[in-house]
């Protein structure tokens, strides 16, 4: 009977699809297949916050070297470069750093434990490296590298990551402290999502920043509160300025909910000193300010009279703790010496946050499930490398110095090379992946680049890039003092190409200043 009944309904609806249709429906469908339907979604329609946003890393320069990289794979010689270097970015396995042999010996045994008991592993692998891949399985449940894991990360590997923070500062770290995420950046977005109810709300950021920080402010609909870093003294943090920005955001009707600090630098490339830290900690203890502390580059220092302390180190040897500040540190395994960057790890460690607080921060995490699992176990794997007698002990150190101290190479012979050109100077990279030079641009090329709508040092980049194949950031994607022209550059290419990308440069440097000196 059911399909007696589907079989009629299908001839009653072709019927009255083959019956001729009215003059007036018919119009109307006429007019319906005539008529150009408007877009759905269009630069008027989409959320004006995304429009807002911008990230200039990967911006306009950056899609003009793809477009350029693709001409060169098609037509050789089509350019006057051979390759493009990227020196854009903080991306160093993309410029052929190789990855540190006892993390992906680890990692490849979790997400392939069936290894585990052949053999001719032995013969393959490190023992501490089997060792610790059955350690970080049995904290796995149901030892499933590819099953969603607890939306903060999986317990085993966070109680690793506190006992890593632990030995490094001196002060006793919470696995409940730390939550797991994609990277610093899905980090950092959360704690907008937690600290912005609207455009009243502020964050205190450096210029220049990392656009990370514009970019998150954007799109949560708060207000970027600058602060100038001094160029003059090294890009030093001056307290006065932070309580003069901060006095004029109150009287601009501005709640200032947060500071956010980069150490070491990005894209400075300065090194804090501790007393400038404890500074920054009793301000922010006195304005009731969250204090975010981005300490990526913590393992990419090149001084040797500067080294690395955590804020939460510094804080709780002032004697504060959860009751005095509420402070936020993220690290990731995109950076140091290990650039992880497509593997996309990192976790954030807070502290000073009442307990339903908390259980929020947890919800928003649960709203993305959890982050990826070979992301994790790097975590926790840079957070605890191996130890003085382990097998891979000497072989893991060699590789670790070898990058550092090849950074530490690259980063002066560019800051000598960029201090070398005329009208340049570039002050000294402490630490990080990045040179921050000023570049005093004669007047015609200002006006050079006003004539094609664009930013002075944009323009310089673009010329720099047709010209040479070399891409860096103009420095007014990250801010800068207004009148004064910058460009970042990472001192990722390899050591060998370094002297290709000086002798480009100043080539290029010396013509484009005669083309345009006033």
């Amino acid at each position: 009977m059911r399909r007696f009944a589907s079989d009629s309904a299908k001839r009653l609806l072709k019927r009255s699809f083959l019956a001729p249709q009215s003059s007036s429906c018919s119009s109307a469908a006429a007019a319906m297949t005539t008529t150009e339907s408007s877009p759905a979604v269009t630069l008027d329609s989409i959320n004006p916050k995304v429009l807002k946003c911008e990230y200039a890393v990967r911006g306009e320069i950056v899609s003009h070297a793809q477009r350029l990289q693709q001409d060169l794979k098609a037509k050789p010689g089509s350019h006057p470069f051979e390759e493009i270097l990227y020196c854009n970015i903080g991306n160093p396995q993309s410029l052929s750093q190789q990855p540190i042999t006892f993390f992906r010996e680890v990692l490849a045994l979790c997400d392939y434990p069936f290894l585990l008991d052949r053999d001719e592993t032995h013969g393959l692998f490190s023992a501490d490296a089997i060792e610790r891949a059955w350690k970080i399985l049995d904290v796995i449940p149901g030892r499933a590298t590819g099953a969603y894991s607890h939306s903060q990360g999986i317990k085993g590997l966070r109680d690793t990551i506190a006992a890593g923070i632990t030995s490094r500062d001196g002060y006793p770290s919470n696995a409940d402290d730390i939550f797991l995420t994609d990277g610093a950046s899905p980090a950092v977005h959360m704690m907008m999502q937690l600290l912005i109810r609207s455009e009243k709300d502020g964050i205190l950021c450096p210029i220049p920043q990392y656009p990370l920080y514009s970019a998150s402010i954007a799109l949560h609909g708060g207000s970027l509160v600058p602060y100038y870093l001094d160029e003059a003294s090294g890009w030093g943090l001056e307290i006065s300025e932070l309580e003069k920005q901060l006095e004029h955001a109150r009287l601009n009707g501005i709640t200032v909910r947060a500071l956010v600090v980069i150490n070491p630098g990005n894209p400075t490339g300065q090194v804090l000193a501790e007393e400038n830290q404890r500074q920054i900690i009793e301000f922010c203890k006195k304005e009731s300010l969250v204090l975010l502390a981005d300490e990526v580059y913590q393992e990419n220092v090149y001084v040797e009279d500067k080294k690395f302390n955590s804020f939460k180190k510094i804080a709780r040897s002032l004697g504060y703790g959860d009751k005095d500040i509420s402070l936020v540190s993220f690290q990731s395994i995109s950076k140091g010496y290990y650039g992880e960057c497509g593997k996309r790890g990192g976790y954030m460690e807070l502290t000073g946050f009442s307990t339903d607080v908390r259980e929020q921060i947890y919800k928003v995490a649960s709203v993305n499930l959890c982050s990826n699992i070979s992301g994790q176990i790097l975590a926790s794997l840079i957070m605890n490398p191996p130890k003085p007698g382990d097998e891979s002990y000497d072989s893991f150190t060699a590789e670790r110095d070898g990058i550092l101290s090849s950074f530490a190479r690259r980063a002066k012979t560019l800051e000598d090379a960029f201090n070398s050109l005329e009208g340049v100077t570039c002050n000294k990279a402490e630490g990080a992946m990045y040179l921050f030079p000023r570049i005093r641009l004669p007047e015609k090329a200002i006006e050079a680049a006003k004539a094609v709508n664009s930013a002075p040092d944009a323009f310089y980049a673009r010329r720099l890039l047709d010209a040479t194949g070399i891409v860096v950031v103009p420095g007014s994607g990250f801010g800068q003092v207004p009148g004064t022209w910058h460009i970042r550059s990472t001192i990722l290419p390899q050591e060998d190409k370094i002297p290709a990308v000086v002798s480009r440069f100043k080539a290029f440097h010396e013509s484009f200043m005669q083309e345009f000196r006033d």
